[in-house]
């Protein structure tokens, strides 16, 4: 039995960023920050502020802070210690700021103005660790810990020993709290650089004595640490510790090396590295760029073992892992394995073999909620595209995949013979035949074609808003889901888009996005694709149009994938002007010009996990709400239809699973309707026994207008 405190979430916070041209000026200033009812004070340097601004993901959370700050402090405060916010951050700007202190503060009150700044602070670690080359900051003293009065005399000792070793660091974390993450840059694929991590974690901990600090004081004494445990805890404790470890583990079994050592095998923190000296890899030659990554095996070896993907209910990361909970299924596993196969820890042959794909790959549905949510950023979606389509190359890759990644073709002669295709998947066992001969999951229910595609309907309808009198021209890309199942939601597009007097066109000589092509590893299909729109789109994008799709995938095909297939301006300025509907209606505020209805009904709004990764998701809701729906946005990860995946017969058990997370959040939110803008989440929260299937989030924009 234990008694556990527990410690009330405070209902509001605001944030204050003080920025400094000195680090050792803004260590001065972190106990006089600690005088006011601060709740947190984290520091943030230069180093992490210039990987910013490289990065096209976090360069606008940076665009605020000056190009000068060498480092800047953010103070919080909540509402359980502060009445009065404005107030508050009043008071310590006199103190910093108004003095010259810091030369610069950045005031967050609203959840958005203050999310912007966490998410530059939570940056911090991917941005360091997606550093170029094999050099990398590491953490192996991250959380040595001393008082935080003095912490300005403990950096500048600090870097002392950093120059004495020819080597810098990237600074940043708990400053309220004396603990700073410090990171030094090292190559540990080098033995120089591994004896260099040793020379300097012993120096630091005598600098670490010096100022009564503790040397783990956040995290654990393990493989890293223990070899410098006699030295921090004294002979005394040393001592004790080992009696501990007699008594209860008499033959010294458990955790080998961790916390105490024997004295005839003493631990070295240099030996169970991740890499070491004798670590090699190599580069495989890609068809996708991974220049942006540093390679392909840079992206690989960027997993550092967290553990992040393994969260039960958190983020997009990782379905797979939720619903089996086996670690082969986490972004971990997978990157692992990737890792051991580019080493020749497993036979060169391996990474491309029938196995590797069933039993490491082919469960990873290309969610992409690890290259937003894994703290380094490991996008195993891209590297498993990529492997799939290297695989492609050894072996055939089967008739079910090619008809997957040839969707277009076969939704347009769906359409064609419609309703006569629809009927067809009804005649009696006509799915177990499907299931036999291209392991098409027989329970699954199959898409249905309209005989009247969207273009066709839009060809003979024509736009309603002329060019010359329009406020915006757009171009809306007539997606495969759109165009042959779902042609009413586009219909419900043009409706809202031109209620806010926008020129719509259905471009020419477009095709697929290239999207199931490129999921299922066919990348010289995909680039084919994505060359054609690209090069039919350009002309209309430099003369001022817009791109929009209705279907989320599709459009963040266009956003990122296509960056990786295609070089050049061409595709960079057709990739920025593109937008999923709900975006451009709500980054333009297009809702502004429209008059709705009032409503009482309510949403649940299931977001796409591809927008999720490109924190590109909230924007329907804002629109919804403004149109005057109350929405819930739910908390929740990918649907587990994720394309052709849920429908691949092998596949369908998993799918089921993942999905079952999400219908409990669906059921447990009370609301009217769900909505979702991704065809394969409505689908999958459609085929739920008695369940309506959602509609797109645009239906119900448009529903909402006053005629």
């Amino acid at each position: 039995e234990a008694t556990v405190s527990l410690v009330t979430r405070p209902e509001e916070t605001a944030l204050a960023l003080y920025c400094f041209e000195d680090l050792v000026d803004a260590m001065e200033a972190v106990p006089e920050a600690l005088e006011f009812d601060v709740s947190a004070v984290e520091l943030m340097d230069d180093e992490v502020f210039r990987l910013a601004r490289e990065s096209s993901e976090f360069a606008q959370y940076a665009d605020p802070i000056p190009e000068k700050t060498a480092a800047s402090l953010m103070i919080e405060f909540d509402s359980e210690l502060v009445g009065d916010f404005e107030d508050a951050v009043a008071e310590t700007n006199a103190h910093f700021h108004d003095t010259g202190k810091a030369f610069e503060v950045i005031e967050a009150y609203t959840d958005a103005e203050q999310a912007k700044l966490w998410k530059l602070r939570k940056a911090a670690i991917p941005l360091l660790m997606g550093l170029d080359g094999d050099p990398k900051p590491y953490p192996f003293i991250e959380d040595a810990t001393v008082p935080p009065e003095e912490l300005a005399e403990y950096v500048q000792s600090f870097e002392d020993v950093l120059v004495d070793h020819g080597t810098s660091a990237a600074y940043f974390a708990h400053a309220g709290s004396g603990t700073l993450h410090i990171r030094p840059i090292l190559n540990l694929k080098d033995g120089d650089g591994i004896q260099t991590m040793q020379s300097i974690t012993d120096d630091v901990t005598d600098l670490v004595l010096e100022h009564d600090g503790a040397f783990s004081g956040e995290h654990g004494d393990g493989l890293a640490r223990t070899e410098f445990n006699p030295k921090m805890y004294g002979e005394t404790l040393w001592t004790a510790f080992k009696d501990v470890k007699d008594v209860f583990d008499t033959d010294w079994r458990m955790n080998p090396g961790k916390v105490v050592y024997r004295d005839d095998d003493p631990t070295d923190m240099r030996d169970n590295l991740r890499y070491g000296a004798d670590y090699s890899s190599i580069e495989p030659a890609t068809k996708l760029d991974f220049d942006a990554e540093g390679g392909f095996s840079h992206l690989v070896e960027l997993c550092n073992g967290c553990g992040n993907c393994r969260q039960p209910d958190q983020d997009v990361m990782c379905p797979t892992y939720r619903a089996s909970e086996e670690e082969i299924q986490a972004t971990r596993g997978r990157a692992n394995l990737l890792r051991a196969a580019i080493s020749g820890e497993l036979p060169e042959e391996e990474l491309y073999s029938e196995r590797f794909q069933e039993e490491v790959l082919d469960l990873c549905i290309g969610c992409k909620g690890c290259m937003n949510d894994c703290p380094t950023g490991v996008d195993m979606a891209k590297l498993k595209t990529e492997v799939k389509h290297q695989a492609h190359q050894h072996d055939d890759p089967g008739i079910r995949d090619r008809l997957f990644a040839n969707i277009d073709t076969l939704s347009a002669l769906g359409s064609r013979l419609a309703p006569i295709t629809n009927r067809l998947t009804e005649l009696p066992g006509s799915r177990l035949a499907l299931e036999k001969i291209l392991g098409i999951a027989a329970d699954r229910e199959l898409p249905t074609f309209e005989a009247e595609s969207f273009e066709e309907w839009f060809e003979s309808r024509g736009p309603r808003v002329p060019l010359r009198e329009a406020d915006d021209k757009v171009l809306l890309f007539p997606d495969t889901y759109t165009n042959y199942s779902h042609p009413s939601t586009g219909k419900a597009a043009v409706t809202v888009l031109e209620a806010a007097n926008v020129h719509v066109e259905i471009p020419d000589d477009v095709g697929s996005s290239g999207r199931p092509a490129y999921s299922k590893g066919f990348l010289d299909l995909a680039e084919k694709r994505a060359r054609r729109n690209v090069n039919a789109l350009r002309p209309y994008v430099d003369d001022g149009w817009s791109v929009l799709f209705i279907e989320p995938s599709d459009a963040v095909m266009f956003q990122d994938e296509y960056r990786s297939l295609l070089h050049g301006s061409a595709v960079e300025t057709v990739s920025k002007n593109t937008y999923s509907v709900l975006e451009y209606v709500d980054t333009h505020r297009l809702d502004d010009r429209m008059i709705f209805e009032e409503s009482d009904e309510s949403l649940s709004y299931h977001g796409h996990c591809n927008q999720k990764a490109m924190n590109k998701d909230h924007h329907a809701v804002g629109v919804l709400r403004r149109a005057g729906y109350a929405v819930d946005p739910l908390d929740s990860a990918c649907c587990g239809m994720a394309g052709s995946f849920g429908y691949e017969a092998e596949h369908f058990d998993l799918s089921q699973a993942i999905g079952q997370i999400l219908f409990d959040k669906v059921d447990a939110s009370d609301t009217d309707t769900v909505v979702a803008p991704g065809a394969s989440c409505r689908s999958q929260l459609g085929d739920r026994a008695d369940a309506m299937k959602p509609p797109h989030p645009i239906t119900k924009v448009a529903e909402a207008l006053v005629d």
